[in-house]
């Protein structure tokens, strides 16, 4: 066996943790040797570089396949340190393998830790103006350094800078939450940053979600506080001394050049009002330049943050630009993302560019922000002294299309006007920001609109993951966490997303109200009045509290996650239980967004108490197996018993015996039950006929909403009915992905028919079809499995007629798995499939019978280790240890 990667909390040599009993786990290469097990393992921790002496702790050998969320069982661990770790294991033949030495870095664990104050401007000072602020400090260093730290949180958001540079290349940090409950700081090694001598350090500051200042388009407005920071830099000398430097009222304070930002509305700068030189050392205070006021901490406990960091990913030229109207130009990108500009323009002092983004045109050809929020606008006013160069700092947009005001394209025939007459852009350049997180699946196939719908799924995806999962990257930015639980699944087979469920969960808990109730959004910035309770209290998007900790348990391993947040669980349970009427649920959003005569929005076609129950009977079901997971078996028997009720009571409101049908027959209204185990087994084929029969009524097309697509798509493929998914993805008329394909949409819509009847143009929770190109076509099934201490892997592909080929791809956390098949002149099938070390599988295979499949040129019965497991509706059923597999068939 090969190692390949090690992961302290999910990463790779990680810094700033802040967890008290991180977790371990570790990868391994992909290897054409079959049946390759991990028998034991032991973990050694140290302080000491080449791990092999100064040892904290030992697991020991440990008998156990285990090689995810291992978690520390040493003494305390200490704030700052670095500490050193390897790992020893041992195969199916007990021979050993030693890994390199790793390493991850504790954060600041302790309040006391901080002997920095939080500084900005004075609260309850007037605010005479609107620009942000600035903060600088010249400190020197009287030794070579060896290391040096940078411990920041700045609120809403910051940019930190040393000696005239940027402090790494991370961008809209920290994360937003909840500021009276948690507060994110970052940590930065700047050891490369620092100079023996004279230093610099400057941060500016932006509103973020902390200070939603309206002027423009706002959401809503609310304030925590004025925008402030909490700064930290721990150096430490080559002779093993230290120094600290650390915000407080010494440090100066004055204007930036933004002089407006909101997370909404957009950003402006004015280049004349730049301090040249006011990060470097030596820099001239001008009167402009006071002291800055030690302020009032925020309420929220700080926090080391634990996300991937959000960058700029992807970078977009213009494909075109037009002259809509004298004196606007429009730009199109080509592609509908979430991010911002970067422009390069010359002309003279006072001159002014305006940029208004927007997801589409108005006839005129103008830029079209009905949807998505205005105005919104990015400004830039020259300093006049060359080509200059500007992005925007602390606010995006959704956008595919940017107009451009006060300055002519340098391609334009215009451009022959002198600089000095009007502005020239020379460069315009799109910038997508979104997570620097691993990148986890990969999809392709032989049909070209199921590749185009992964990609425009894919990308609504990227445009909305930032610290938390936004609705929309434009208009409200908001995590609503119905799309949370019924998305995670088609996100994870893409990204490696755990630390972003983590903090999701965090989020979560941080919303919860006292009476257990969980908000439909967290952070809950908008919360809405009773008179709209269906906004805010709904167990569909509520559930996610559940439904995500128990996908960080499937999917990652992660158990520690339920133990933390169980109490917050149960809490909700209890409080979804207490609201019921004879546990049916009669409030809620239901199916939001279905398809019906009226336009998106409020449900059509199917009860809201269906679809409620329906949703608590799933988290009472899962709960109920949390609790047996962790062993309260009291809590287990108890809330199996309450799921029996539900169910009972869920069949007994809306299951007609005499037409075998829920509710009203709809779509969502059949699938739903078929899928979370509330049918009774008689009654299944059915109740699936009648959903099929409703579908094929319907032309082959959808008209389930948010939550109930993701059942339907279930429901179908669950039952080895694949083809009529397959006949939907290749519709190209409303509602369905190739009616947005079609009509243009170059990220998945809000609405269905979102091309054409406005709404956003970049939402993901519709995206749900992305979930069975992993596991339905590649027919991929995993989980952990606590009793068997890694992954157990079922692959079952679906072959729909007309699709001939798909490859796919997926990382484990324990190593890469694939599935790729193939069909040759309708009879033959190869299916090539690997299972990652550490991992057994079930392989279905396609086949006419079991003596038709060959095995690497073997007959099935002579391949090695491959159990036959017996030929069951027109499948092989093979178990298979870890390897390479590749099979041929007849079909």
């Amino acid at each position: 066996m090969q190692l390949d990667e090690m992961f302290v909390e999910s990463k790779i040599c990680p810094i700033g943790v802040d967890v008290t009993h991180p977790s371990f786990g570790w990868s391994y290469k992909s290897s054409f040797n079959r049946a390759q097990m991990q028998t034991a393992y032991r973990i050694m921790v140290s302080t000491d570089e080449e791990c092999k002496k100064r040892l904290i702790w030992d697991s020991g050998k440990m008998l156990s396949r285990k090689n995810v969320h291992v978690l520390f069982e040493g003494p305390p661990l200490q704030s700052r340190l670095r500490y050193y770790w390897k790992l020893q294991i041992w195969d199916q033949n007990d021979q050993m393998t030693e890994s390199p030495v790793s390493w991850w870095e504790m954060g600041l664990l302790n309040e006391n830790d901080w002997a920095a104050r939080w500084i900005g401007e004075a609260d309850g000072e007037p605010q005479e103006r609107t620009s942000l602020p600035l903060f600088r400090y010249e400190f020197n260093l009287d030794k070579s350094v060896e290391r040096a730290r940078a411990y920041i949180c700045g609120l809403g958001q910051y940019e930190l800078r040393l000696n005239g540079n940027k402090v790494g290349d991370d961008v809209l940090s920290p994360g937003w939450t909840n500021y009276d409950k948690t507060c994110l700081y970052c940590v930065y090694d700047v050891t490369d940053e620092m100079n023996e001598g004279a230093n610099a350090v400057g941060v500016m500051l932006g509103n973020g979600f902390f200070n939603v200042t309206g002027g423009r388009y706002s959401k809503f407005k609310r304030s925590f506080g004025t925008p402030r920071c909490l700064v930290q830099l721990e150096i430490t000398y080559t002779d093993g001394t230290t120094v600290t430097i650390a915000s407080n009222q010494d440090w100066q304070t004055s204007a930036s050049p933004i002089t407006f930002s909101c997370i909404y509305g957009g950003e402006d700068f004015d280049a004349r009002l730049i301090h040249a030189g006011w990060d470097q050392p030596g820099f001239m205070e001008s009167e402009d330049w006071g002291y800055a006021a030690e302020v009032a901490s925020p309420v929220g406990k700080l926090k080391s943050q634990a996300l991937s960091p959000l960058k700029v990913m992807k970078t977009f030229k213009p494909v075109s630009i037009l002259q809509p109207k004298p004196g606007v130009y429009v730009a199109d990108f080509g592609q509908n993302f979430s991010g911002w500009v970067e422009i390069s323009v010359i002309g003279h002092e006072g001159s002014k560019v305006t940029l208004s983004p927007a997801e589409l045109l108005k006839d005129e050809g103008t830029a079209n922000q009905k949807w998505t929020g205005s105005p919104y606008r990015f400004s830039y006013i020259l300093k006049g002294d060359g080509e200059e160069i500007w992005s925007p700092r602390f606010s995006y947009y959704g956008f595919r299309y940017v107009q451009i005001e006060g300055a002519i394209p340098a391609d334009s025939t215009d451009s022959i006007r002198s600089p000095m007459d009007f502005p020239v852009l020379v460069h315009m350049e799109g910038q997508m920001i979104y997570p620097d997180t691993r990148v986890s699946g990969r999809f392709e196939s032989s049909d070209v609109m199921l590749n185009r719908t992964h990609e425009i799924i894919n990308q609504a995806i990227l445009s909305n993951m930032k610290s938390l999962f936004t609705d929309c990257p434009h208009r409200e930015k908001l995590g609503w966490l119905e799309q949370i639980h019924l998305m995670g699944p088609s996100v994870a087979f893409n990204y490696q997303i755990e630390p972003l469920l983590m903090k999701t969960m965090e989020d979560i808990r941080d919303a919860q109200l006292p009476s257990g109730m969980v908000p439909t959004t967290a952070p809950e910035y908008v919360v809405f009045s009773d008179k709209w309770r269906c906004f805010r209290d709904s167990v569909s998007w509520g559930g996610a509290y559940v439904l995500t900790g128990w996908n960080l348990f499937r999917m990652y391993g992660n158990t520690r996650i339920l133990a933390e947040h169980y109490e917050g669980m149960k809490a909700y349970v209890d409080y979804v239980t207490e609201d019921t009427d004879h546990f049916i649920v009669n409030q809620g959003l239901g199916d939001w967004y279905d398809v019906g005569e009226n336009g998106p929005g409020f449900v059509q076609n199917t009860p809201v108490p269906h679809t409620e129950t329906a949703m608590y009977f799933h988290i009472v079901d899962v709960f109920a197996q949390i609790a047996s997971l962790l062993n309260n078996s009291q809590d287990a028997f108890n809330y199996a018993n309450l799921r029996e009720k539900i169910k009972s009571a869920f069949n007994g409101t809306f299951f007609n015996r005499e037409t075998a049908s829920y509710a009203t027959g709809s779509q969502t209204s059949n699938a739903m039950p078929l899928v979370l185990g509330i049918v009774d087994d008689s009654y299944r084929e059915s109740v699936l006929a009648h959903l099929i029969e409703d579908i094929r009524l319907h032309g082959y097309h959808t008209t389930a909403g948010d939550v109930g697509h993701r059942y339907v798509l279930l429901a179908l493929a669950l039952n080895g009915r694949s083809d009529i998914i397959y006949k939907m993805t290749q519709k190209t008329d409303h509602p369905s992905y190739g009616y947005q394909i079609v009509h243009g949409a170059t990220t998945l819509t809000e609405a269905w028919d979102g091309p054409t009847v406005g709404k956003s143009q970049n939402h993901f929770m519709l995206g749900h079809l992305e979930e069975w190109l992993y596991s339905g076509l590649a027919g991929i099934d995993y989980r952990y499995d606590p009793d068997f201490e890694s992954y157990k892997v079922t692959i079952k592909p679906a072959m729909p007629e007309g699709l001939d080929e798909i490859k796919v791809e997926h990382q484990l956390p324990v190593g890469c798995m694939r599935v790729e098949w193939k069909r040759s002149n309708q009879t033959q099938l190869t299916l090539n499939v690997i299972i990652p070390t550490n991992c057994m599988g079930d392989v279905y295979v396609p086949a006419l019978s079991m003596d038709v499949i060959t095995e690497n040129g073997s007959m099935i019965e002579e391949a090695p280790c491959i159990e036959i497991i017996g030929y069951e509706a027109g499948y092989a059923v093979l178990r298979v240890s870890s390897g390479q597999y590749y099979f041929v068939s007849e079909i």
